[in-house]
């Protein structure tokens, strides 16, 4: 006899039926993975820029940067930059306090308008000197700049021959950090100057790149003691290798009013150099800079467009040659997640 009675599952208990394919689509938006690469710039090298994107091929990003008569700076993306890859180009260029602070204005603007990555691409680092205390009492900006950056929202870095390796130890977001000097020595391997050549520091700190320019271009390696009595000013002491007779090459990494460079080209001279050339990456010539190399030893220098130069105001012994290629290749290999040592063979860690 049937009692009328019917079994029931209580919730959760049971076995859940499947459901068909239409009822699980409902549920489920399917995305496609795409990535899009922008590149935007400040306002302290748009030339370089330029050049940067139309390597890429691409188109720099639209962007609203204005100063308001108080001082502030404003910024406005003209384009959606929502999921994109997005590349800032600014460099050290004078203003560098207005520059840093629209760098960062930039940055945070990216971050809010929900950019998936923002990359700060800094040829020439600011505040790159003052990376450690030499005198009590004085600040570490370039650390001070790191923390700026990554606060603001910075996801990764790209810069060029920082003036100290350690710099990059300020910074908890990657670093990718280019160098000119396989350029460099392309361009002295160029000039066909014979076998006697000597590959010149400006002093003990940057032996090792020197050592390895030297490499580059078989040649030896000399380098210059210098001391230094206030800011921006050099005094060459010593001589350190065999120069009598040969091309003697300097490698630098910055010239600021080339005080430096035209001691150490001086004294050069004077222990029987034949010619004297250089390379530097970032020329600043602040100053009488470009007074002082136009009347000095140096029969050329070649530096690089990581900051802007007044072309029409450079002597004939200064040739100037474009990192935008460079930094194009990085941009796209980092883009495509792809590895950036292997543009320099590995060799763009030089410290």
């Amino acid at each position: 006899m049937e009692s009328g009675t019917v079994e029931q599952t209580l919730p959760g208990l049971g076995i859940p039926e499947s459901p068909g394919p239409a009822a699980a689509a409902k549920r489920v938006i399917g995305l496609t993975s795409s990535k899009r690469l922008m590149v935007v710039a400040g306002r302290s090298h748009p030339t370089l820029a330029e050049d940067i994107v139309s390597q890429i091929g691409c188109e720099l990003g639209e962007m609203m940067l204005k100063t308001f008569v108080s001082g502030e700076t404003y910024c406005r993306y003209e384009d959606s930059i929502r999921g994109s890859d997005l590349f800032i180009v600014q460099t050290a260029a004078i203003p560098v306090d207005q520059h840093l602070m629209e760098l960062l204005i930039m940055i945070n603007a990216a971050k809010l308008a929900s950019a998936k990555r923002i990359t700060a691409v800094i040829p020439w680092y600011f505040y790159v000197r003052q990376d450690k205390k030499s005198r009590p009492r004085e600040p570490i900006a370039a650390k001070l700049v790191a923390d700026l950056l990554q606060t603001a929202g910075a996801d990764r870095v790209l810069t060029m021959d920082l003036h100290a390796g350690q710099v990059q130890g300020f910074f908890e977001i990657p670093v990718d950090h280019m160098t000119a000097v396989p350029m460099f020595a392309q361009y002295v391997r160029d000039l066909n100057l014979g076998d006697e050549i000597a590959v010149v520091s400006p002093d003990t700190g940057h032996a090792k790149i020197a050592g390895k320019f030297a490499e580059m271009v078989a040649a030896d390696l000399v380098i210059l003691n210098k001391v230094r009595p206030v800011h921006n000013e050099a005094k060459v002491t010593t001589v350190i290798g065999d120069v009598e007779g040969k091309v003697a090459v300097i490698i630098d990494d910055i010239i600021d009013t080339a005080g430096t460079l035209v001691a150490g080209a001086a004294a050069l001279k004077a222990a029987g150099a034949t010619r004297v050339y250089a390379c530097a990456t970032h020329g600043l010539f602040n100053g009488q800079a470009l007074e002082r190399i136009a009347a000095s030893d140096i029969h050329k220098l070649v530096v690089t467009d990581t900051v802007p130069l007044d072309l029409l105001a450079r002597p004939a012994n200064v040739e100037v040659l474009s990192v935008a290629g460079i930094l194009a290749e990085t941009i796209s290999n980092v883009f495509a997640d792809d590895s950036v040592s292997a543009i320099f063979a590995g060799e763009n860690q030089l410290f």
